[in-house]
């Protein structure tokens, strides 16, 4: 899932230290990098549905993408991951919120509470047009949460406040929660970059 959300991917070499498609492919994975409702290169429109409405709109979206990849055999339906930061991040953890489909998870540097992101966040002011309630917080559902999950954080982020990660470490027992000293809302260690795609990499060849 992409971040943002007004971002894109786009048909270009992604070799990130945030698992790309490349680097999945390399493990024999198939990806998939959804364009939802609230990503830019739509026009003004297809941004704003996510205004007020955030998880809602961009999750049927990708929701909906991911079982034409099933039905199609690109995807098998039994060994499907979802992974994310930023924004992308809160989407992966959300995710885990709407549907038990998934078996693995990695929610990087992801927003698990609006209204402590809207209070807290660098940004707050301006995120509050997205979500400023529990309502679309993950947090509220985590309890509903079965998929495992990897939450990755930097230590010293300002953007999404690291609280956000231990926020829903301590509501979800079946996640593991690995946090980066010195990092902030992206990562710029080298060992940090490696140690996060090692993590990646095992968490879902278990799938």
């Amino acid at each position: 899932m992409h971040g943002g959300p007004y971002d894109r991917f786009t048909d270009n070499l992604q070799l990130h230290w945030v698992p790309s498609a490349q680097w999945f492919a390399h493990q024999g994975i198939a990806t998939f990098l959804p364009n939802p409702r609230g990503g830019l290169g739509h026009g003004h429109e297809f941004a704003e549905a996510v205004g007020g409405r955030v998880g809602l709109e961009e999750w049927h979206d990708i929701e909906n993408g991911l079982d034409l990849l099933v039905s199609e055999g690109v995807a098998d339906p039994d060994r499907l991951g979802i992974a994310g930061w930023s924004h992308g991040g809160f989407m992966a953890a959300w995710a885990t919120t709407r549907t038990d489909r998934f078996k693995a998870a990695l929610v990087g540097a992801g927003i698990s509470d609006w209204p402590r992101q809207v209070r807290d966040g660098e940004w707050g002011a301006f995120e509050a047009a997205l979500a400023d309630t529990p309502e679309r917080s993950p947090i509220t559902y985590a309890h509903e949460i079965t998929t495992p999950m990897l939450i990755v954080h930097g230590a010293e982020d300002t953007n999404v406040p690291v609280e956000q990660a231990e926020l829903l470490h301590a509501a979800v027992k079946h996640s593991e929660l690995v946090l980066y000293p010195g990092e902030g809302h992206s990562l710029r260690q080298r060992e940090h970059r490696l140690d996060l795609l090692n993590r990646t990499r095992r968490l879902f060849a278990k799938l």
